[in-house]
């Protein structure tokens, strides 16, 4: 223990970092030239080894060599609430997979069936060679069950974002993004940035300071505002009705992404606009297939002038190979359980409010929200290592965010849950959290 205090802990590899809280990017992404005041013979320089902080970065290693860390841990078996994982079953209280559905009969058959018929692989974008029937069909469901007039598919979640951003909000357009967007929408402004566009931010949920950052932009300019909808690190809900209204007093478009809200909340698991009976209000909403519909893709739904134009100028669709056949066949099959079986919704909310209820009766600190998200708080790096360690020893398994992926003092155990987690799987999750917790002293 004396060792571990000592190490200067292993960042979040950049998919966990919330990368718009912090100033890192520059303002101007222009290309540096050379003046002719500085012409001349240049002054010698170190030779640097681009890979010489690769072979610097040592902190991961001894983080694993004090037993703390909680990364790339394989699974070797995976029964939705309950996985493998070096030799021994624990609870899993950190997947995604909200309606448990990953390990659904009918979702595998589904992938199976997809593979004998088409094989493995596209082999091509969904431009050119890419585009099976699968697509078609899942495109044209998905459009209809969110209630809009198109739908387009990407090979993954995090590059829809990058999809959609800078093929729409190009130069003399703006961005207006929440500070705690996810990673994904981050690397889409900052491709947008390249295409001279330009993106402002607004304080995390604060319709005020929306109001405040975009009252200040051009009143002529294109803008689009984008939020997730259920924020993935804490689990609330963005104050969709007071973002709608901003954006109709300013001309602006809105996206919201639902990757952690469909399947979720809304009618029928429709989402954030669902849940607010704002279908109508918002101009288009993105989401995954590695959450609810068990499996691996994305796409936007929207007006069909505009998915017809990003189907023809988003480079993230045109020059990427199309989602493979067994992964829109399980998404398919995982959208008809959706619409069949509404009841999982209401399983997954009832398991979530249970395990908030019961984290708040421990005397541990949560983030309130309505979602499957439910943080525990733990405000500490090294008190996260070490609960975390704790946790799994004791046979449950749930996601360590340390700092900077949160703010200082935020450090968690986030964890979520399943409409397949059974009373018995809840009340061992709390169980072990109450033992961990009183051992650690963050519980009386």
């Amino acid at each position: 223990m004396q060792y571990i205090k000592k190490l200067n802990f292993v960042q979040f590899p950049p998919s966990f970092l919330n990368l718009a809280r912090y100033n890192q990017y520059p303002s101007d992404m222009s290309d540096t030239k050379t003046s002719p005041a500085n012409a001349g013979s240049p002054s010698p320089q170190p030779v640097i080894d681009l890979f010489q902080k690769c072979r610097d970065f040592t902190r991961a290693d001894e983080v694993k060599a004090a037993g703390f860390y909680p990364y790339f841990r394989a699974i070797e078996e995976n029964e939705g609430p309950v996985v493998q994982i070096e030799g021994r079953k624990v609870v899993m209280a950190g997947s995604n997979n909200y309606l448990g559905l990953t390990a659904h009969p009918k979702v595998k058959e589904a992938a199976r069936l997809a593979v004998e018929k088409y094989g493995t692989g596209c082999s091509g974008s969904r431009y050119l060679t890419g585009t099976l029937d699968l697509h078609n069909e899942l495109e044209a469901r998905l459009a209809k069950f969110m209630g809009k007039e198109a739908c387009l598919l990407f090979s993954t979640g995090y590059q829809t974002a990058q999809g959609i951003i800078p093929t729409l909000v190009q130069r003399g357009e703006y961005l207006v993004t929440d500070k705690d967007n996810h990673a994904c929408i981050v690397a889409g402004y900052m491709m947008a940035k390249g295409m001279f566009a330009d993106f402002v931010r607004y304080k995390h949920n604060d319709m005020a300071d929306l109001e405040r950052v975009i009252s200040r932009l051009p009143a002529g300019a294109g803008k689009l505002i984008v939020s997730d909808g259920v924020f993935s690190t804490s689990g609330t809900i963005v104050d969709l009705p007071k973002l709608v209204e901003v954006a109709g007093r300013y001309n602006a478009r809105i996206l919201i992404d639902d990757a952690h809200s469909v399947g979720v909340i809304g009618r029928g698991g429709r989402g954030t606009a669902s849940h607010f009976g704002l279908d109508a209000s918002v101009d288009m909403t993105m989401g995954t297939f590695s959450k609810t519909f068990a499996s691996l893709g994305g796409f936007v739904v929207g007006e069909e002038r505009v998915i017809n134009y990003l189907k023809h100028h988003s480079p993230a669709l045109i020059f990427s190979a199309s989602p493979t056949p067994a992964s829109v066949a399980a998404a398919l099959a995982a959208l008809d359980l959706l619409e069949a079986e509404p009841e999982r919704i209401d399983r997954l909310l009832k398991n979530a409010d249970t395990m908030r209820k019961g984290f708040r009766k421990l005397g541990f600190r949560i983030i309130e929200s309505q979602s499957a998200v439910v943080p525990v708080i733990v405000g500490d790096d090294m008190l996260a290592f070490t609960l975390w360690r704790e946790l799994f020893d004791n046979g449950v398994f749930v996601n360590a965010f340390i700092s900077p992926g949160v703010p200082p003092g935020m450090q968690m155990m986030r964890t979520s849950y399943m409409a397949s987690h059974e009373d018995s799987h809840l009340e061992t999750i709390l169980g072990v959290f109450e033992k961990a917790g009183k051992k650690l002293g963050i519980i009386s």
